[in-house]
């Protein structure tokens, strides 16, 4: 973390677990070879994989040999999504999406749309990348393409999918995957997956669930056909994906492949960050309890005081996302009268991390598609995501800080 900036953007990054850094370190001295090989070095090599991806398996509630890994959460998605479409042409082609899902998801909607539309030969396409049409995020019920190649299944205003409609897409012939995230990345509303799986399987659709924000935070859902998560935000280090599919979903590759991960996923592994990324989890998940009761209640507490800051500044706030059915770590709110990355930079500059636009956006603040499919303002978004280990003391000074950033940007 910057010396002298308390880090609140969890969601994005969570800062390395002591164990990962034990880990790694331990790793580069005992897993630098090839585990392909059958030398020594090959073999142990090996064995610290094996073992990570029990660990991690463990954790997710499969098969050792169910989990992937890969050098993202991103990557995963992309290839769980284009491995399932493949495994399943002769189902159909369809995909189903929430209207809130991560941009992961939207952009391998809009790739699925292009290949299609090329193989295909034409048809007309909506002239714009899925989930970033021109008024923010993708309509509910809006098809991208003449053959109904993506559906986007709406939320209600507290961001949660609406369970009968996505059963009803689901039913739709032809539809081949369907995807839910566990919990939304920018206002952590948490998902009916229950009911939505349940719908799935009566289908005989298969769900993908990016459970990016959930593992390490939550019990991890056993709802899934596949399943991908990124190390980074549960304390493991970046470069780390998960992608985790259960036996019996049809999966095809649509890239090359050798010898390694199984000849699924090509390129040498990132060894020192798999076995960092699964005793970071190992560990986040026996603290994770206890650890989510706490931040909870510092969460009410932001939740809370909000409207009171806005009554002292007298700068509309509003406070987004599930009260009660939510990720215990993060707040999401907006003041729409105060330029969003003016606020993102100032409360740097008073010493607090935090991020603002879509959450699935790099550098730039950006109208949030979340929102707008949640029926909320666009602009001005801010979210508050508390790392493990948050001090109340820190949670207490920001909202003492707000307050004056917010009048001096009025």
């Amino acid at each position: 973390m910057v010396k002298g900036v308390t880090h609140f953007d969890a969601a994005s990054c969570e800062p390395p677990h002591p164990a990962a850094r034990a880990a790694f370190a331990a790793a580069l001295d005992e897993g630098w070879a090839d585990p392909a090989r059958l030398y020594q070095s090959g073999r142990r090599a090996r064995l610290l994989l094996d073992q990570s991806r029990a660990a991690v398996a463990g954790v997710l509630g499969c098969r050792p040999r169910e989990v992937v890994f890969t050098s993202s959460g991103t990557t995963a998605i992309h290839y769980g999504v284009a491995g399932v479409l493949a495994g399943r042409r002769r189902a159909g082609r369809r995909l189903v999406m929430s209207a809130v899902e991560h941009s992961a998801v939207l952009h391998a909607g809009q790739v699925h749309v292009a290949e299609v539309h090329a193989a295909t030969g034409g048809g007309t396409v909506v002239e714009r990348p899925v989930g970033v049409p021109a008024e923010g995020g993708p309509a509910p019920g809006e098809v991208l393409s003449a053959s109904g190649v993506v559906s986007v299944v709406g939320v209600d205003a507290l961001g949660r999918v609406d369970v009968e409609a996505f059963a009803r897409e689901l039913r739709t012939p032809g539809t081949a995957l369907a995807c839910l995230q566990a919990a939304n990345h920018e206002v952590g509303t948490v998902q009916p997956l229950a009911a939505v799986f349940a719908d799935a399987v009566a289908a005989g659709v298969p769900l993908l669930v990016d459970a990016a924000q959930v593992v390490g935070r939550l019990p991890v859902p056993r709802e899934w056909s596949v399943l991908c998560a990124s190390s980074h935000k549960w304390g493991g280090p970046p470069g780390v994906g998960v992608l985790a599919i259960r036996k019996g979903t049809r999966f095809a590759p649509t890239w090359a492949v050798d010898e390694n991960e199984g000849a699924l996923i090509p390129g040498a592994v990132n060894l020192p960050g798999i076995v960092a990324a699964a005793a970071a989890l190992v560990a986040r998940e026996s603290e994770r309890e206890a650890e989510a009761v706490r931040l909870r209640a510092l969460t009410e507490r932001l939740r809370a005081a909000l409207p009171r800051v806005a009554a002292e500044t007298g700068i509309p706030v509003e406070v987004y996302g599930d009260p009660d059915h939510r990720l215990p770590n993060l707040v999401a709110f907006s003041c729409p009268a105060v330029n969003a990355e003016a606020l993102v930079l100032d409360l740097d500059e008073a010493g607090f991390a935090v991020s603002s636009g879509s959450a699935c956006t790099s550098d730039t603040v950006t109208p949030s598609h979340v929102l707008v499919a949640m029926g909320a303002a666009e602009r001005g978004n801010v979210r508050v995501s508390l790392p493990f280990g948050a001090a109340e003391q820190d949670v207490e000074r920001f909202l003492t800080v707000l307050p004056g950033v917010l009048n001096k940007l009025r």
